[in-house]
C-alpha cells in the first residue's frame, strides 16, 4: 500500500475518485482550477 500524507498548505490536492451517494462517480481532476469541498463521512452507513 502505498504511503499517504496530508497534503501542505497551497499543495494540490491528490487525485480523488469515489463513488457518490445516489450514484455516479466524482472525480476531482474534473472540477480543477475551481473551489471544491469534500465532505464525507467515513463511516457512514457501516457497523461499529
Amino acid at each position: 500500500m502505498p504511503e499517504t500524507r496530508m497534503p501542505a498548505p497551497g499543495e494540490p490536492a491528490p487525485e480523488i475518485r469515489a463513488q457518490v451517494t445516489g450514484g455516479g462517480v466524482f472525480d476531482l481532476a474534473d472540477h480543477r482550477g475551481k473551489w471544491v469541498v469534500l465532505y464525507f463521512y467515513p463511516r457512514a452507513n457501516t457497523p461499529g
